[in-house]
């Protein structure tokens, strides 16, 4: 299960029917849990903790020291989920002082090319496609898909359910259950088929567009819009969502619909 042809520090803990293919380097300091796959031409750095059933594929570079000129070598961690697939070349680079580890939730799938800088926290059910590149400190919540060859600024957030389009720059926040698109990125509307895929009935979708239709189809600016949305939309666990992201935003939110 395990090449002689690969490296692995005699630090390393390795968990039950790990498979590691040749020429694999895994450094100290380093977790990974059963039934892992781990393809050739892989490097795992210190403080990599990789869950169960996880597929690496070949080229990957996990827990990387940060591409950060502020890092001054301090401990820190990557933490991955189980079940998730890190696809060929991808590179996740380890935490620094501020959050002390960058984390990819369960059931995750990155494909080919992505990489995940310093600090991020990304959620479960993730799909982050071909070639997006993530800054440090970014913040994706659960079932987010990003869209390939996209770039997302440092300290953006990117909400439950989003969907953003491929190519997209992403520089403010992206709110939850919408879909974003063009440049400036900006509203595309509520994304309903993820939502209905994942089982949202259609009563919920329709209270989450009207909440929207408040934020981004009139000329309220957002603390107006937010008032509003309390005073005439009854409270549901998906409005408080949006209303909370919103009023949490560090950097604003996307824009509004651009015709």
């Amino acid at each position: 299960m395990i090449s002689p042809m690969t490296h692995i520090d005699p630090k390393a803990k390795l968990g039950e029917n790990v498979t590691i293919d040749p020429f694999t380097m895994i450094h100290e300091n380093v977790e990974i849990g059963d039934n892992t796959w781990i393809g050739s031409n892989v490097t795992i750095y210190p403080g990599a903790k990789i869950g169960k059933n996880c597929k690496i594929f070949p080229g990957a570079v996990i827990a990387g020291i940060p591409q950060d000129l502020k890092f001054q070598g301090e401990d820190s961690t990557v933490i991955i989920g189980d079940n998730s697939t890190i696809r060929e070349c991808v590179t996740i680079s380890r935490g620094t002082v501020d959050k002390q580890t960058t984390v990819i939730g369960s059931n995750c799938l990155l494909m080919a090319y992505v990489h995940i800088a310093h600090d991020c926290a990304i959620g479960s059910n993730v799909i982050i496609a071909n070639a997006v590149q993530i800054a440090g400190h970014v913040v994706i919540d659960d079932w987010a898909i990003i869209g390939g060859s996209s770039a997302i600024h440092q300290f953006v957030k990117i909400g439950m359910h989003a969907m953003i389009s491929g190519g997209s720059l992403v520089r403010k926040d992206v709110p939850p259950f919408t879909k974003a698109a063009r440049e400036p990125l900006s509203y595309a509307g509520v994304n309903s088929l993820g939502l209905r895929r994942r089982g949202f009935s259609s009563e919920s979708i329709s209270h989450i567009q009207e909440v929207y239709r408040f934020l981004f189809l009139n000329s309220m600016n957002n603390s107006k819009a937010l008032e509003e949305i309390e005073v005439n939309l009854p409270a549901t666990k998906e409005r408080d969502e949006i209303l909370n992201f919103i009023r949490s935003s560090e950097r604003g939110v996307m824009k509004g619909y651009i015709n």
